[in-house]
């Protein structure tokens, strides 16, 4: 079994990633972790979309 960690400030480049992935994936996926957190600095709001691929 392995992990694979994709983090993004976009949730598009992280769907192409993922999708990318999914493609050149040559075992089976076992389940997907998705999580978004949002962090406010001054007055800018930070997005980060992140995902685990546990795959084998």
């Amino acid at each position: 079994m392995k992990v694979k960690i994709f983090d993004f400030e976009d949730e598009k480049d992280l769907e192409e990633e993922i999708n990318t992935f999914i493609t050149n994936l040559k075992g089976e996926i076992i389940d997907i972790k998705y999580q978004v957190s949002m962090g406010i600095f001054s007055e800018e709001q930070i997005y980060c979309f992140s995902a685990m691929i546990i795959y084998q």
